[in-house]
């Protein structure tokens, strides 16, 4: 079933939409959610919460490219759930160290003026992102989007680990600076 038409289901509230959405992208989802948490179990909970969410958001949301949707959802409901499990006990685990990476770049609060700023930081990292080579690119979105492991993307590229880490600490390099000269 195309996109639209899964769209059309959620909007006329018909159920079919989340069994045609399971079965178009729920493997997507779920490698998502599985990068994320590390475990199945909660990866498989993280994909019915994105379920249930995009079935509320729909309408008023009308999604013009369903997948990005649906893993954006995905995303935030895995990296929610991880973050929860790890608030106590901190460290370890690809997700931590990502996150970790990113954090020397960027940085979010809760405030209005900080959702502005974010926003502006959202299209200063799509321009950026958008600017590079695409093999840099697609490394930056294994590790910081999809939350591979640098031995994951290293053998994806057919890479060593060793040029991975390199490439993400240029790509980051580039990143902090560019932001430095927007003001970001």
């Amino acid at each position: 079933m195309e996109d639209k038409q899964i769209v059309d289901l959620y909007w006329q509230r018909d159920e079919r939409a989340i069994a045609e959405t399971a079965a178009k992208y729920g493997n997507y989802l779920h490698s998502i959610s599985r990068q994320i948490l590390r475990n199945a179990e909660d990866a498989e909970e993280c994909v019915n919460d994105t379920y249930t969410d995009a079935w509320q958001s729909m309408p008023p949301h009308r999604p013009s490219v369903l997948r990005t949707f649906l893993g954006k959802i995905t995303r935030r409901i895995s990296i929610d759930r991880w973050r929860k499990y790890n608030a106590i006990k901190r460290g370890g685990g690809e997700t931590a160290l990502a996150l970790e990476e990113l954090s020397e770049c960027v940085s979010g609060t809760g405030d209005v003026e900080a959702e502005v700023e974010r926003l502006h930081l959202q299209r200063k990292l799509n321009e950026f992102l958008l600017h590079l080579p695409q093999i840099e690119r697609q490394v930056f979105i294994c590790r910081y989007w999809y939350m591979d492991s640098t031995a994951d993307i290293a053998k994806r590229f057919s890479f060593s680990e060793s040029k991975v880490k390199s490439m993400l600490y240029r790509t980051r390099n580039k990143l902090r600076e560019m932001l430095k000269k927007e003001g970001c």
